[in-house]
């Protein structure tokens, strides 16, 4: 189910909210009463995922199990030998169900392409073409898969180094790895980071008043700015990529990039609004990314908790930075290895992921400190901007060949195509909208924007502020029931 979808809006969201708060006006216990919460928050969590398909469910309740029995086990032993043993096994099933419904697709398509052996072999396995001689049905990806199993290891990983203690409440447990707000699409979120919030948070009107804007501006996000450009996108890759034109080629990779950004971090701005109306805290996802000077601070800004989850459970136990530069440069590239495989099962994930892992090692051999020690920061932002806007046409691109081709077409000065064709006054708000809004102004009015924005000190800020929610709020609104273009992006992952 779509955060942004009428059914959600509609219906689930407000019979939550409404629920919730009937549950505060009974005069129990305190502990009492936020275990009701908890049970009534996990039955509409799983009400929620299993809304697309049941069976998506039943994968997740089995993960749940295991990786609760995992936790409980491996604190009840005290010889490490053991307790190893369990956390691989752990790990391990829950690495098979992510392989299997994540990756199986693309190991059947390179066996059947060296099976076949038929024409050019390199090229096949790059346009990701299988011939179907296994005759294998394709496997459904269960939607958010990568997100809720990162969470569920990183629970038993901090089991095992004794940072968290095991959650004995099975509903504790299973409402920390499906609680709906950021279950579909993060942030991934540690248990040591709301295992307190789990038995005793504050939940108030200010609290929610933060959260329904912080769910209201990420809605819009999505809504208003980031389908705007996926429409554009999407009808740009439908032509003919070996003749799209320059203008038109990077009008899309422009286009792309706001679309993901705005995709994904007015999700998680829903996700951490949601979590703030019911008393979660949620650590923020995105630091405007985009403002960025360097690609190492990109990545510092940019998806944050999957960032901070690979450094913490990959880079760090690999040795960080410890162990020499030759070492450390070793552990950065496999992270970003790993991270491009995340992402998903097609050569192109894997090299973008080479690439920033080329890029980050550049940087750390001694570019950084030339961007560093450069006065003139804005040709730092262009390198920067150009880098990721390059890599995400990769990212974008169904399989290598087009991704390469797309990339061609930056010199294409002969083609026909017009980026007037896809540009409107709607759309030309929209782009001037998505520029002041990725950090432009707020960078430049940094103090400004937090004593009279971020926290309204002032009553004629708050005021319109609010307003302008709610204009947000109707307009996105309109916008759902008048189209039916509401895809996200991170769904597939």
């Amino acid at each position: 189910m779509l955060f942004s979808s009428m059914t959600f809006l509609w219906i689930l969201l407000p019979i939550i909210i409404i629920v919730n708060y009937l549950i505060n006006l009974i005069q129990i216990e305190y502990m009492i009463k936020i275990r009701i919460k908890n049970i009534f928050l996990l039955f509409f969590s799983l009400l929620f995922y299993g809304y697309g398909k049941f069976s998506y469910l039943c994968i997740m309740l089995v993960l749940i199990s295991v990786n609760y029995i995992g936790g409980i086990l491996i604190s009840k032993k005290t010889l490490s030998l053991i307790r190893t043993s369990i956390l691989i096994i752990v790990i391990t099933i829950n690495l098979l169900v992510l392989f299997y419904f994540k990756y199986f697709n693309m190991v059947v398509i390179v066996i059947e392409q060296f099976m076949e052996k038929s024409g050019n072999l390199f090229y096949n396995l790059l346009y990701m073409k299988g011939t179907g001689s296994l005759n294998i049905e394709e496997i459904e990806l269960p939607i958010g898969i990568s997100f809720f199993t990162f969470q569920a290891m990183s629970y038993v990983i901090d089991v095992y180094r004794r940072e968290a203690k095991p959650q004995y409440n099975l509903f504790n447990f299973a409402l920390y790895v499906s609680f709906f707000p950021q279950l579909i699409a993060g942030p991934i979120v540690k248990y040591t980071d709301i295992e307190y919030q789990m038995k005793f948070r504050v939940e108030n009107f200010a609290k929610f008043l933060v959260g329904q804007k912080r769910f209201i501006y990420g809605l819009a996000k999505k809504v208003i700015l980031a389908n705007t450009f996926a429409s554009i996108v999407d009808e740009i890759w439908k032509l003919d990529i070996s003749n799209l034109g320059a203008s038109v080629a990077i009008f899309g990779s422009f286009c792309y990039a706001m679309q993901i950004y705005y995709d994904f971090s007015g999700y998680s701005d829903m996700a951490i609004g949601l979590g703030k109306i019911f008393g979660f805290d949620f650590k923020e996802n995105f630091n405007m990314p985009y403002m960025s000077k360097s690609i190492t601070e990109f990545w510092r800004r940019w998806h944050i908790s999957l960032s901070t989850w690979f450094r913490e459970y990959v880079y760090i136990p690999l040795g960080g930075n410890r162990k020499g530069k030759k070492r450390t440069y070793i552990n950065l590239f496999i992270v970003f290895i790993l991270t491009g495989i995340w992402h998903g099962a097609n050569f192109t994930f894997i090299i973008w992921g080479i690439l920033y892992g080329i890029i980050l090692v550049i940087e750390r051999k001694g570019f950084l400190d030339v961007l560093n020690n450069n006065r003139h920061k804005f040709f730092n932002w262009i390198y920067t901007i150009s880098i990721v806007n390059l890599l995400w046409i990769i990212f974008r691109a169904p399989n290598i060949v087009l991704a390469i081709e797309y990339l061609r077409q930056f010199f294409n000065f002969t083609s026909n195509n017009s980026i007037f064709t896809y540009l409107s006054m709607k759309v030309i708000i929209v782009i001037i909208c998505s520029i002041l809004c990725m950090g432009v102004i707020r960078s430049r009015f940094e103090r400004f924007y937090i004593r009279h924005i971020k926290y309204n000190s002032n009553i004629i800020f708050f005021t319109i502020d609010f307003l302008l929610q709610y204009v947000l709020l109707i307009y996105s609104i309109l916008s759902l029931i008048n189209g039916t273009y509401n895809p996200f992006i991170y769904f597939q992952f």
